[in-house]
């Protein structure tokens, strides 16, 4: 079983930083996710900084193992100040600990309670209720659930649930009920809706019902998806032995799951050792780049080291072109789970070509910080094969 996950945000009009702050971590040889959601009090750079503290501080905790997850988050509960004015807590958080065989351990101290959505119902897991012993005002709650496949978990920060406050249609806000009542609408229309889409759409929807479309507070959706993994692999570059070429071939071709070739010469290994012809896109390539080629059984065949320097750099930056052959390697790789690139060794010469641009890396060091960049920014599960 793959976790889906996927935090969507919009900070409060008029404002330069967020007030909410969304972190997670993957641990894949754990097969564990970690996600933490904080609320920081009031708005802009103040919440922004109470909330970063509170979730990385949170995050720590539980990804060491040092503590169980109960214990740290009362730590926290019960060390967070309160604010003098408003005498309410500095900050709120809820924070999931759960594993792919389903075991998900869930703790939440102010922020609205978690909705999970099992066979198109809304479930009411039972918690133990931990009072703060600091902070009479405080009550964290503390859950052990079992997830399967189909399942899905949505938290959000109550300026989803309080938006559209004061208007005629919703005086009391669009609340936790309101926000059941959207998803589960939307997931009759969009029943295998990803995390990332589901998220978007929940904010976007939060965002309309507010007077002008101007957000009153900062709207954070966080929504975790059990489901099959999506399974791809990337074969770039020759192997260092040319006596391994026809193993390596037959190991790509029998792989379950998408495939993408990136590199002309591996695209002509793998042709000449299957007996797939290639077929060249005559049109005219967009940008820099070459344009991608075809293969039948192949979902995405382009050009190796500029292409892979590309997708690193849209990656990175989140912006992409979808036209171009590095942005459909992109949305392939983001359209999968779990990647496995298999990176052949061989020294190719052609990347020492003076004419090509000075950034431009060897094929080992682009994989390995692709490979970082997915992990740790798209939560994708992602292995790495020399050859």
């Amino acid at each position: 079983m793959f976790i889906d996950i996927a935090c969507n945000q919009l900070k409060k009009y008029n404002q330069n930083a967020y007030g909410d702050y969304f972190v997670s971590k993957r641990k894949p040889d754990e097969e564990r996710l970690i996600a933490v959601l904080s609320d920081g009090l009031g708005s802009g750079i103040k919440a922004n900084i109470l909330s970063c503290m509170t979730a990385t501080m949170l995050l720590k905790f539980v990804e060491g193992d040092q503590i169980p997850i109960k214990d740290a988050a009362e730590i926290v509960m019960n060390s967070l100040p309160v604010c003098q004015v408003r005498k309410i807590s500095y900050s709120t958080f809820s924070i999931v600990d759960a594993n792919d065989e389903g075991h998900a351990k869930i703790v939440e101290e102010g922020n609205p309670d978690f909705i999970w959505i099992k066979n198109g119902e809304v479930q009411k897991p039972s918690f133990e209720a931990i009072p703060s012993k600091t902070h009479k005002n405080r009550c964290m709650k503390s859950y052990k659930i079992e997830l399967n496949l189909g399942h899905r978990l949505i938290f959000c920060s109550d300026g989803i649930t309080q938006c559209g406050l004061g208007n005629e249609k919703l005086k009391l806000g669009l609340r936790r009920s309101g926000l059941i009542a959207l998803v589960l609408e939307k997931l009759k229309e969009e029943p295998e809706i990803s995390s990332q889409e589901l998220s978007k759409y929940i904010v976007h929807q939060a965002r309309n019902i507010e007077t002008d479309r101007k957000p009153k507070d900062d709207m954070s959706a966080l929504v975790l998806y059990c489901r099959e993994p999506r399974k791809s692999l990337v074969f770039t570059g020759p192997p260092f032995n040319q006596k391994n070429d026809a193993m390596y071939a037959k190991e790509f071709w029998d792989f379950k799951g998408k495939k993408a070739i990136a590199g002309g010469t591996t695209a002509n290994l793998i042709s000449r050792e299957l007996n797939i012809p290639i077929t060249m896109d005559k049109t005219i390539s967009i940008g820099k780049l070459p344009s991608c080629s075809y293969m039948e059984g192949v979902d995405l065949v382009t050009e190796g080291i500029l292409t892979l320097t590309q997708t690193l750099e849209y990656l990175t930056n989140e912006q992409w072109d979808i036209d171009n052959a590095a942005g459909k390697l992109v949305q392939f790789l983001l359209d999968s789970d779990c990647i496995h690139f298999m990176v052949g060794a061989k020294i190719n010469q052609a990347h020492y070509n003076p004419n090509m641009p000075i950034e431009i890396e060897i094929r080992k060091n682009i994989i390995k910080k692709i490979k970082a960049v997915l992990q740790d920014k798209y939560y994708k599960k992602v292995s790495v094969q020399y050859m």
